[in-house]
């Protein structure tokens, strides 16, 4: 059995904060001020959850994060990953991905003379372009910051063939 966890010895002004907040309208100040009140006269966190109507594992969050932060707990956040997303192709790397991409696959080994956000990505990869495997979703969003739509990109490629021009001149249609 785990030992139950308490939160720390309250001092009187956040003992006076925690009361006023039993007042507040805010659904979720109220909700962490009753459960640190508990806490600190002795309740365990199953005991507090049952009496709240909520998760024991809510208690034991609210108790942890009161601890470590203080009453800046009883501040909603959002609760979104706290992960910023950064592009994967700083404004350093984009401009050869553009050059890259002005290559035909075969250049680098591929048996295909069209590039797919895949193939992209894996040749991205093996050029040392990026820090780390991407995926053709991250090839898409580097070219639409450099003002490229993938439609017109994928027209870039030239055919290795020399007569590649005149045969297609004198096609039909």
């Amino acid at each position: 059995m785990r030992k139950p966890i308490y939160i720390r010895p309250l001092t009187k002004d956040e003992q006076q904060t925690l009361q006023e907040g039993l007042r507040s309208s805010n659904a979720f100040v109220l909700r962490r001020c009753q459960i640190l009140l508990a806490s600190a006269r002795g309740q365990r966190a199953r005991v507090i959850a049952h009496t709240l109507g909520c998760d024991d594992q809510t208690v034991r969050n609210a108790m942890h994060a009161f601890n470590t932060q203080g009453l800046t707990t009883l501040t909603p956040r959002s609760s979104a990953p706290q992960r910023t997303p950064h592009a994967a192709f700083d404004a350093t790397r984009r401009e050869p991905l553009r050059a890259l991409l002005h290559q035909s696959p075969r250049t680098f080994g591929h048996p295909t003379s069209q590039w797919t956000l895949a193939l992209a990505a894996k040749v991205a990869s093996a050029e040392r372009l990026t820090r780390r495997p991407l995926s053709g979703e991250s090839i898409r969003r580097a070219l639409a910051r450099l003002g490229v739509r993938w439609k017109r990109a994928k027209h870039w490629i030239t055919s290795p063939d020399p007569a590649s021009i005149r045969k297609k001149n004198d096609a039909p249609g």
